[in-house]
Formats: structure tokens, C-alpha cells, sequence
């Protein structure tokens, strides 16, 4: 195989997100990989390397979770190797694996993701003391509340933005029968009126902590036409992947539009041949941690002007029937297992382009952009996928 390998995604699995799953970390992964595997016809001999992606150890309390799952994870007697950048891990984890097919180092790649927060406590790990650091239990929002704010003050954007994405990410939730938060009768008002957590975010702008996993086999074009044609499923084709990094703390690193990001999505744009993102995209699937991550992230990424993302919200085009609806699944505002929730929003991309998608497929999706973010937004992992063979 040569590093220019087509790659597909022929399985795909989730687990049901929820507050606190009643099983144990290793039950609720093997979920997900049994059913990417069936998805794919594989079993797990047919698997030559597995990927894990995972968040802090701190967070579920679980160390070396790569040896503990190994069972679990069809992975006894393989080689495993645990990706791990923050909140992003598992679209880094999805590349990777991509890039061993690449490499020729293995013909089918199982990525396994998860997180169990429900046995963990996500805000005091974000919170430990730091050298020389005041000792600050603000959590994510704490960190991101500010950079919101100065979107806010850039872009002149109205305070209704944040309220309208939180209304709709829960109302596409209520399609998805996986989603952890379901409220089919969140409105404006509602958002409006719930409590401020870090000014201006407010409750109901908030994504949930999570228990919940997913799964995906990655193979090459030979693999992916011989599975397809026993499964009778199609393959999403990866057209364009790349991912960037950069500090998360320098002078005059501009957090409202990390270069990281916009260097990874202009990457896997050039390798898709996309030249105009909001026109030749069908739907995205953003990390969107707080609702107004949305606007943020449509200008980060090219699909919006600097200081227009908001108004494709306004103008209802990111809405579920809209002409580029985002995170049609519910998003991570709707169901956020930290670890798995980057590759959730690449798999959610790749079943919609095999219209696979179930309740919340977009008619006529046809090329799709995932995305994941994660850390102090330093960590980016974009793939653009489709259902032609690129």
C-alpha cells in the first residue's frame, strides 16, 4: 500500500449515552465495538491493529486503560496504541488509524473511544492546582466563558445566537435515540431563562458529562469493496484529513480563531478538492462543547466569513432543515463522553454520507465534514467524507 491508500469507513458503533451507565467501563466499550464489527461483518480476528482514544485518566479514574480493556477491545495479542489530545482524542484516533492503512502497517484498524465520567469528576481535574497558578475550580467554562465573550464583542453577534444553537442541537437530539439529553420542548425562552454559569454561558448552553462509547473499522479501497460487497453497506470514502496543534498559552495567540484550526480544515479542504466549504458541503458534525462554539467554529473552519458564523444561525441555515444543517446527531451539547466525542462526530459524518444515519439522516447528505477540538482549543482534527470514491 502506498502512503496515497484510499481509505473507508466500513463499521461504525455507539453505545446509548446517558448521565450514568449501570456497567462497568469495559461493558459499555465492547457495546460499541461489537457493533462496528457487525456493521462491518468482521470479527475479531479479522482485525490487525487497535487505536484507543481516551481522555485524562483523571477523569473516570481508570490508569492504563489501553492494558484493563484489552479483552474488550479484541485486542489481546495486537498492537495498541492510545491516542490521547484532550477533547479532540478521538478524531486524532480516527487519523491515525487512517495513517497505518496508509503506511501499509495494517489492512483493518479498529478505533475503539469512550469515557464513564459518571465515575470521575470532570471539573475538579480540570481544576487540580498548577504551579504558580492561582487555584481556580472554574472547569471548561471557566476557561472558554472568556473567549466567548470576545466573539461576542468581534462580531457584534446578538445574545439570541447562543440560545437559538442550544434550541436547536437538543430538537435534532430528539431524532437521535442515543442522545444523553432529550428535551423536546427546549425553547429560546427556556435557554433564556436558565441559570448563568459563566457569564454569558448559561445552563442550557451547556453540554452534559456522559458515559458513552463508539467504534469504527478504517480499512483501504480493496478491504472497503470486498466488505461493502458482503455486507451490502456502503463505505464512507475519507476524501481529506489532517490535524494541527498549536500552545495553548502564547502572546498573541488569537483563541477566538486558533491557526491550528484553520490551517487543519484548509488542509483537508485542499485534499477534498473543496474550494467553497458551505456550498459543497452537505452537513457538519462541530465539537460544540458551548453553544456559542457554533458561530466560532463555522468562521475557524472557512464554512463562514470572519463574523458572519452567527448569522448563518440567525437566518436558520444551520438548523436541521436548513441548507447546511450541524450536528443534525444532537452534538456534543446533546451527549458529551469526552473521550468518545470527537470520534462520534467523525462517525456520525461518515454514517450520514452511507445513509446510515437512521432518524436523523439529512436527505441527499453526500459529503460531510467531521471535527474535533480539544484542550484550551489547541488540539484540531478535521476529515472530510463522502459516498463517491474520491
Amino acid at each position: 500500500m502506498s502512503r496515497h491508500e484510499r481509505i473507508a469507513v466500513v463499521g461504525v458503533g455507539q453505545s446509548q449515552q446517558a448521565k450514568q451507565r449501570q456497567t462497568s467501563i469495559a461493558g459499555l466499550v465492547r457495546e460499541s465495538v461489537d457493533a462496528a464489527l457487525a456493521d462491518a461483518g468482521l470479527g475479531f480476528g479479522d482485525i490487525d491493529a487497535v487505536v484507543l482514544s481516551k481522555t485524562p485518566d483523571l477523569f473516570d479514574g481508570v490508569m492504563q486503560p489501553e492494558l484493563y480493556l484489552a479483552d474488550a477491545m479484541g485486542a489481546v495479542n495486537l498492537p495498541v496504541t492510545r491516542v490521547f489530545t484532550g477533547g479532540s482524542v478521538g478524531g486524532h484516533a480516527a487519523i491515525y488509524a487512517a495513517h497505518l492503512v496508509q503506511a501499509g502497517l495494517a489492512e483493518r484498524v479498529l478505533v475503539v473511544a469512550y469515557s464513564k465520567e459518571s465515575e470521575g469528576d470532570f471539573t475538579w481535574a480540570l481544576s487540580r492546582p498548577l504551579p504558580f497558578h492561582v487555584s481556580l475550580g472554574a472547569g471548561a467554562g471557566g476557561h472558554f466563558s472568556p473567549v466567548i465573550r470576545e466573539y461576542i464583542h468581534r462580531s457584534g453577534a446578538p445574545e439570541h445566537i447562543g440560545w437559538q444553537v442550544a434550541v436547536n442541537h437538543r430538537l435534532n437530539a430528539t431524532r437521535n435515540p442515543l442522545a444523553h439529553v432529550q428535551m423536546p420542548d427546549i425553547t429560546v425562552e427556556k435557554v433564556r431563562d436558565s441559570p448563568m454559569l459563566w457569564d454569558p454561558v448559561r445552563f442550557l448552553e451547556s453540554c452534559p458529562t456522559s458515559d458513552g462509547s463508539a467504534a469504527v473499522v478504517v480499512t483501504g479501497e480493496d478491504e472497503a469493496d470486498r466488505i461493502s460487497a458482503g455486507t451490502g453497506r456502503p463505505p464512507a470514502w475519507v476524501h481529506g484529513m489532517a490535524w494541527r496543534t498549536e500552545t495553548g498559552h502564547f502572546a498573541g495567540r488569537d483563541e477566538v480563531n486558533p491557526q491550528a484550526g484553520a490551517d487543519a480544515a484548509a488542509d483537508a479542504y485542499a485534499q477534498a478538492g473543496i474550494t467553497r466549504p458551505a456550498d459543497e458541503l452537505d452537513l457538519a458534525e462541530l465539537y460544540i462543547p458551548f453553544s456559542w462554539y457554533e458561530p466560532i467554529w463555522l468562521e475557524n473552519i472557512g464554512i463562514a466569513g470572519i463574523g458572519h458564523g452567527w448569522r448563518m444561525v440567525d437566518d436558520g441555515r444551520t438548523a436541521f432543515d436548513g441548507d447546511l444543517p450541524v450536528n443534525p446527531s444532537g452534538g456534543v451539547l446533546s451527549g458529551n463522553p469526552t473521550g468518545a466525542t470527537g470520534l462520534v462526530r467523525f462517525a456520525e459524518a461518515a454514517q450520514q454520507v452511507r445513509g446510515l444515519a437512521g432518524g436523523h439522516q439529512v436527505d441527499g447528505a453526500r459529503r460531510a465534514v467531521g471535527h474535533a477540538m480539544g484542550g484550551a482549543s489547541q488540539f484540531h482534527a478535521i476529515w472530510v467524507v463522502g459516498a463517491e470514491r474520491p
